[in-house]
């Protein structure tokens, strides 16, 4: 390691404390304390800095931004456009001679966290403290083994994020798809007027039912097809409350404990560990009860609910999980409750629900069972790369692991 040198942590890297006041006249992309991480960022986009009217900072692209609250000591980004973020997020710029992305996984260490928890300040909500971050020292290589290891990490996270591009884009066709049949009732039909069961869009020039004159009938939820009803959630699936967290858990799946246990949370869809048996075994929906009152969730592998959280299983022979999973997320879901409202599964299950004819929604699901399979396939790829670049970060930055060999790993 003759081309490592220790250096002080504020001898490669500076804080940029580029305040930004919010207007009208200059929108910029925001980021919050609880959206750092790319996951967050994709699930619920990024602000403008027009919704936000308190000073923040600014930052540039490759930035390293690093939440500065505990329990976000992990919560690392390092974005590739320009914007503002909250004030509670330090706002890092690497210095000349240093690789900004390897600063990025740097920052990303576990060893970086727990330097950051060891020299916190405050008692009721712990702050990183900058000036006991900028004396930690650091074996820090030359520019190019930099440039390589971060090359090497980057690539792996490139793949992820092409996943996560993939899957974001088949959502949103589900989505469209779902609209076109369900909302706008422009499912295709054939000359007569009958529902046509073709996959994916019309053919140019083909109307829908709707607009080529289909019949609708009045109902609670307004006008829709002749031959569809209003129902009750409950009248057509099961509502499963979410219970403790199983004793038996892993924070990793292995051969025993390898069915995930879901709670009300946004991030990672609100996995919180593996369990050795699921409570529901059947393809079904999630959604959040408490908290994040609302989020749904689509689970198509047997999984344990926890509190929080209310698990909805379909009747397939009137609607199905896909179904019912765009049908709650385009719905407005609230609670009752004055002090902290919550959705009970009483509440939940009068919940209105638009029943088409069983012949569209098979359709509609068969065309959604090939987009899902790809996400999951994807989403099981990424868990996958996930584990080797978090195996590989700390031996690439430590130098444990020389650059060199890292040709012989197959990723």
């Amino acid at each position: 390691m003759s081309h490592w040198k220790e250096y002080k942590l504020g001898e490669i890297a500076e804080l940029r404390k580029e305040g930004f006041m919010p207007n009208s006249d200059m929108v910029f992309p925001y980021i919050g304390l609880e959206h750092i991480e790319p996951e967050s960022l994709s699930l619920n986009g990024i602000g403008q800095s027009s919704d936000v009217t308190s000073q923040k900072f600014k930052f540039y692209p490759n930035d390293v931004l690093y939440g500065k609250l505990r329990p976000y000591f992990k919560k690392v980004y390092s974005p590739n456009f320009e914007g503002v973020c909250s004030t509670d997020i330090y706002v890092v710029k690497a210095k000349n001679g240093v690789n900004s992305k390897y600063l990025f996984y740097l920052f990303a260490t576990d060893e970086f966290t727990q330097l950051a928890n060891s020299g916190s300040t405050g008692t009721r909500m712990p702050r990183a403290d900058w000036k006991h971050l900028s004396e930690t020292l650091w074996n820090i290589p030359d520019l190019p083994t930099q440039t390589a290891i971060a090359s090497i990490l980057s690539s792996l996270d490139q793949k992820i994020e092409l996943n996560n591009a993939i899957n974001r884009n088949l959502e949103a066709l589900a989505q469209a798809l779902f609209k076109q049949w369900f909302v706008d009732f422009n499912f295709p039909v054939d000359e007569h007027g009958n529902f046509s069961p073709f996959p994916g869009e019309m053919s140019e020039g083909q109307r829908g039912y709707k607009d080529s004159g289909g019949e609708m009938i009045e109902s609670e939820l307004g006008m829709i097809p002749k031959g569809w009803r209003v129902g009750k959630l409950g009248d057509v699936s099961t509502l499963i409350a979410g219970g403790d967290k199983p004793k038996n858990n892993t924070p990793t799946p292995d051969n025993k404990c390898k069915f995930p246990i879901y709670s009300n949370g946004i991030s990672n869809n609100g996995l919180q560990g593996y369990t050795d048996k699921p409570r529901i075994f059947e393809e079904s929906v999630t959604v959040s009860a408490r908290g994040t009152i609302g989020f749904v969730c689509l689970r198509m592998q047997p999984y344990f609910p926890i509190v929080r959280l209310i698990a909805v299983i379909p009747n397939g022979s009137i609607i199905s999980s896909k179904y019912l999973y765009q049908w709650l997320k385009n719905q407005n879901i609230s609670g009752t409750g004055t002090t902290q409202q919550q959705l009970t599964v009483p509440d939940f299950s009068g919940f209105k629900i638009l029943i088409p004819q069983i012949e569209i929604v098979k359709k509609y699901t068969l065309v959604m069972d090939s987009f899902f399979q790809t996400i999951t396939s994807n989403i099981t790829e990424n868990q996958s790369l996930s584990k080797i670049r978090d195996t590989l970060l700390p031996k690439l930055i430590s130098g444990e692991l020389e650059v060199k060999d890292i040709n012989t790993v197959s990723v």
